[in-house]
């Protein structure tokens, strides 16, 4: 699988395309500009990719700026866990409440749960039910090349954001990481919501998040958006 990495909006938060065989997926519309949409647009142009799905992690406000964009170009909707619905549906108030705007998504009607799979090309997506940060978190994992795509759950040397936000667990956050994330080895390459790739096997080894779940001793570590 072949990961196209994009960093948009104030958040900077990550948008991905994911291809292989001529065929994507378009994880997190985080552009909130026509240019940076269309940005996205002439990557998927440049390999001459069918766009399968539009997928989010997760519907916190700085991941589905560019939502309706997508849709409307391709005429298709975001799939999504079920619980991000009443997060779209309050997309405006979330704007609203960050001091920004978001043009309004449709609501999912294809919903993505624990087990279900996504295919595109040869790939075969696992869906991971990962909340904490979000009650509608999930990441999506291709075991076959050892990558995941991991939403606001764990970033390099930092987890998701629990403060602050509606219906947030750190708990729960942590329980994620170490019963879903962790076990799918230290060779994974993990695409995160914000910053830069890192690996299962670093973030269990040096993110004091990851080591303070794992009743290790660590030092004090800064969250992420």
């Amino acid at each position: 699988m072949h990961v196209e990495a994009f960093t948009f909006n104030p958040f900077m938060t990550n948008c991905y395309v994911c291809h292989d065989e001529g065929e994507a997926v378009v994880v997190d519309a985080s552009c909130a500009t026509d240019d940076e949409c269309r940005q996205v647009l002439a990557v998927i142009e440049e390999y001459d990719l069918e766009v399968r799905h539009l997928l989010l992690t997760h519907a916190h406000v700085d991941h589905i700026f560019g939502c309706r964009f997508f849709e409307d170009h391709f005429d298709m909707r975001f799939q999504a866990h079920e619980a991000a619905t009443p997060f779209i549906e309050q997309a405006e108030e979330q704007a609203t409440a960050f001091g920004v705007e978001v043009e309004q998504p449709s609501a999912p009607t294809t919903f993505l749960a624990e087990g279900d799979t996504i295919s595109f090309g040869d790939v075969t997506l696992e869906i991971l039910h990962t909340p904490g940060h979000s009650p509608d978190s999930i990441s999506f994992v291709h075991r076959a090349s050892d990558q995941a795509l991991t939403g606001d759950v764990l970033f390099q040397n930092s987890i998701g954001r629990t403060q602050g936000l509606p219906e947030t667990s750190r708990t729960q956050l942590l329980t994620s990481i170490t019963d879903k994330l962790l076990p799918l080895g230290d060779d994974v390459t993990i695409y995160p919501g914000h910053g830069p790739e890192t690996t299962i096997g670093r973030e269990r080894k040096q993110n004091p998040f990851v080591k303070e779940a794992l009743g290790e001793s660590g030092e004090s570590g800064t969250v992420r958006p």
